[in-house]
């Protein structure tokens, strides 16, 4: 029987609408009082910190995509526990390395650095908790869990900066701030799935059927941290000391592979939607970089706005049954919300001087321009998000290309901020549109044999 319930589309989009649109307006309020009290000069380094601490949290968000993909499949809550531990401490093993190496490419402190990665790990304990939600169709849960935690990380922050507090204090502020949310939406999570058991009077289901989560199964022979379960379980061989510390580190990193393949997907994504940022650093003078980053903001808003229809959408693209008729109706509304933030960027451009001061005129007549980029960037993620429900990497390999080709061409061509959010609009809208038509192609193929199958199909999207 399937984990994803029967409830309403729309109660469901409004339901995960309102808690991400929480988060969304913590984070935008976040960034607009942190421009005005930081400065031009100083939310620059702010701002590209930021965009540094959302590229290492792609392995949270792939993470939280296989969660709820392996819980619609039938995957225990203890095993993908266990996975969202392993990756966890994977992430938190690259990030030590790359804080020298970020705070001399962005000519930031090291412990500013260190602050923006060090809530990387964490980010992925959370995003497993919100992919068992999303997994079990726990839209109201979810809701609370991603409201709260936007609230848990930027309230600290914003504390910090209103006392004088620079960058640092409030980037360490909102990590510790992420901490919490990570235990309480465990503590959710955990009541979800005791008020489960109690209404269907009987344990949820605790094994990994091998016909529905091959991926869990694959990664539990490794025979070195079996998923069923959680429990990290040697084979008999192992326990006899026949595996020894290389095949250990093999069997470890092999059980993660689904998220790796995942990450592939989510990164290419990630990278494409935040390398302008950093790039304007490197390109543009610091103020112009200042100014480049409110503008930003536009872009991060019509790219957030939409997210609300992948997570809701998602469980029923993982099912073949219902991802043709998943993909379609989400690309639609991904493409209709788009639109209504491009105009209404068009429409508010006027009040950004007015909020964000003066020193910001030059953007606002930009302002429809970065929000045309982060529309044409959620149509993408929608349909990145039908590969990952697929278990499908290929079209990973067109982001990157288009990615390498707009950094390319704004290294080399761009010197002001209009030239910038063109070139980076550009490439954006290239790579969305050959994905987007690979998408529809899959979700059609995909439609066709579900349907070829006698009673596959017939229960309906």
């Amino acid at each position: 029987m399937s984990v994803v319930r029967r409830l309403p589309v729309v109660a469901d989009l409004t339901l995960v609408t309102a808690g991400a649109m929480t988060a969304n307006v913590a984070g935008y309020l976040l960034q607009l009082l942190a421009s005005r009290w930081l400065g031009v000069t100083g939310y620059s380094s702010f701002a590209s910190l930021l965009a540094v601490q959302l590229l290492c949290a792609v392995p949270a968000l792939a993470l939280q995509n296989v969660v709820a993909r392996e819980i619609v499949r039938g995957a225990s809550v203890a095993a993908v526990r266990g996975l969202a531990l392993r990756c966890a401490g994977l992430v938190a093993v690259v990030a030590v390395p790359l804080v020298p190496l970020v705070s001399a490419v962005l000519s930031v402190s090291f412990a500013a650095s260190a602050a923006a990665l060090c809530a990387a790990p964490v980010l992925v304990l959370l995003s497993g908790e919100q992919g068992i939600l999303q997994g079990r169709s726990r839209f109201r849960e979810l809701a609370i869990v991603l409201g709260g935690a936007g609230m848990a990380r930027v309230t600290p922050a914003l504390v910090v900066l209103a006392a004088g507090g620079a960058t640092t204090a409030a980037l360490w502020a909102a990590a510790a701030g992420i901490a919490v949310a990570a235990l309480g939406a465990r503590r959710m999570t955990d009541l979800t799935e005791t008020r489960t058991a109690g209404a269907s009077g009987s344990p949820v289901r605790e094994s990994v059927p091998a016909s529905n989560s091959p991926v869990l199964e694959g990664a539990g022979a490794t025979g070195v941290a079996g998923l069923d379960g959680g429990a990290a379980v040697l084979d008999p061989a192992a326990a006899r000391g026949g595996v020894g510390l290389a095949g250990r580190v093999r069997g470890y990193v092999g059980g993660v592979s689904p998220v790796f393949r995942a990450v592939q997907v989510q990164a290419a994504l990630m990278a494409l939607s935040s390398a302008d940022l950093i790039v304007s650093r490197i390109v543009l003078s610091e103020s112009d970089a200042g100014r480049y980053a409110l503008g930003a903001i536009a872009a991060k808003i019509a790219f957030w706005l939409p997210q609300a229809v992948g997570v809701v959408l998602y469980p029923r693209m993982a099912q073949p049954q219902h991802s043709a008729r998943a993909v379609r109706s989400a690309l639609a509304v991904l493409v209709g919300v788009g639109a209504v933030a491009v105009a209404g960027a068009a429409v508010a451009a006027p009040l950004a001087p007015m909020l964000a001061g003066h020193d910001y005129a030059p953007v606002q007549g930009l302002l429809w321009m970065f929000a045309l980029n982060g529309a044409l960037l959620a149509v993408l993620q929608g349909a990145l998000l039908s590969a990952i429900a697929a278990d499908r990497t290929a079209p990973a390999a067109i982001t990157w290309l288009g990615l390498a080709v707009g950094v390319g061409v704004m290294l080399t061509c761009t010197h002001s901020v209009p030239s910038l959010i063109m070139v980076a609009t550009a490439a954006s809208a290239v790579t969305t549109l050959v994905i987007t038509i690979l998408a529809l192609r899959t979700a059609r193929e995909a439609g066709e044999r579900a349907s070829s199958v006698p009673g596959f199909g017939a229960s309906g999207a």
